[in-house]
């Protein structure tokens, strides 16, 4: 039988561009804070996951990552486990420790996630990025975004996808003008949930962007890749993230801890499908809500991979937040804005949070930990119980390749 796991400390540095930063350095800002969130010593650690995806591209530091990192600010000697999946590395390495106290192997373990993609080199950093695909298949994803326009009945130039941009704003476009031509959703519907996050993001200390901006802002940035404009994209940056997990019986011998409850924690992959077919968000949801007992009418917060605004759209739909069609209305309805029915991206997600790939997804359960605890500020969602997050990671074919959901409840 699986046992119950809590978080008991959580820490993040400020997303942003750091050109001095180090790997090593931001990591142990982001452990230190963490254990000084729960009390505890970095001794104490049983087992440690670390995620990260492009520091062996950019300074050749492959297959030990973990380890590098960890032994510089000394925690060595126990199992460190490297994960590495894409923009869901971070909620990878939090669901294998997680899995590690669920099973009786740890009772304490540490979750972490890093990643630096500014450089001087622009266009190194965008084309980073690729790396999260097949690339032995690039043509055909390429190719396929063809045939997707065309059942849009769009024109489009994609002889040269990404260039001054990454890849992933061109797949994200594109399946945003399939639903615009399917449901009738619109560009300014897409500058709602832009400017919702760009508003969270400007209550959040912690974002990469802290700028309120307005619908019309958003629909007069810079035109990325139609219909998303710059603000509607999450910006290049570099960060840290991490979380301090432990068994129920560890914490029952803690003092003035402040737990927030697993309730469930689902990984999967992507597959083949037709482009109407069920996604992976809601295959892995329906898991993840049977995992909790519960369903999309019972969470009170969320933190969805919104990589440009119309992945927050689609993941509102998938998850079940709102029926097949009508994210971009629902979002139109305030729904998911502070003080609306499912306020969705409060940290400002990955749009105005930033997205430093192999920290995304513990920033995403650094927030919902932080609503659940009540101790978010200006941002807190009034009687947050349950939070979710789902965190997306590469791409293969119509869906991501890497998807891992968590729900958690606040221990009273």
């Amino acid at each position: 039988m699986m046992r119950d796991v809590y978080v008991i400390g959580v820490g993040m540095i400020r997303f942003g561009k750091y050109p001095a930063a180090t790997i090593k350095g931001m990591a142990a800002e982001a452990v230190n804070l963490a254990l000084k969130d729960c009390g505890l010593d970095k001794n104490q650690f049983q087992s440690a996951y670390v995620s990260n995806s492009f520091w062996g591209m950019f300074e050749n530091q492959h297959s030990i990552r973990g380890q590098v990192i960890l032994r510089s600010m000394g925690i060595q000697g126990i199992p460190i486990i490297n994960t590495e999946n894409a923009c869901a590395g971070a909620s990878t390495a939090f669901h294998l420790a997680y899995l590690g106290i669920a099973a009786g192997a740890y009772d304490v373990s540490l979750a972490l996630g890093v990643e630096k993609i500014s450089h001087e080199n622009k266009e190194l950093s965008l084309k980073s990025y690729a790396s999260c695909m097949d690339v032995e298949k690039s043509a055909e994803q390429i190719n396929l975004l063809r045939e997707l326009d065309k059942l849009s009945g769009y024109q489009t130039n994609l002889d040269e996808p990404g260039r001054g941009r990454s890849i992933f704003m061109d797949i994200y476009a594109a399946a945003a003008r399939w639903h615009m031509a399917r449901y009738g959703s619109t560009q300014r519907q897409l500058a709602v949930i832009s400017a919702k996050n760009h508003f969270h993001g400007s209550l959040n200390p912690l974002a990469q962007i802290q700028k309120n901006m307005t619908v019309e802002e958003v629909l007069a940035e810079p035109l990325v890749s139609y219909p998303l404009t710059r603000a509607m994209c999450s910006p290049v940056g570099d960060g840290a993230a991490a979380a301090v997990l432990c068994s129920g019986n560890f914490l029952k011998r803690m003092t003035g801890a402040r737990p927030v409850k697993i309730l469930a924690s689902v990984p999967g992959s992507g597959q083949d499908r037709p482009v109407d077919g069920v996604d992976i968000g809601e295959r892995l949801s329906r898991q993840a809500y049977q995992m909790a007992g519960l369903g999309p009418e019972d969470i009170d917060v969320a933190e969805l991979h919104d990589a440009t605004a119309f992945g927050e759209l689609h993941q509102l739909e998938v998850l079940g937040f709102c029926p097949p069609g009508e994210g971009g209305i629902f979002s139109e309805t305030g729904a998911t804005r502070l003080g609306g029915r499912i306020p969705v991206n409060t940290s400002g997600g990955l749009e105005s949070r930033g997205h430093p790939v192999g920290a995304s997804g513990l920033a995403q359960i650094y927030e919902i930990v932080t609503q659940l605890r009540g101790e978010a500020g200006s941002r807190q969602v009034d009687g947050a119980r349950i939070g979710l997050t789902e965190n997306g990671g590469g791409n293969i074919g119509y869906e991501e390749a890497a998807m891992v959901i968590h729900i958690f409840e606040a221990v009273k």
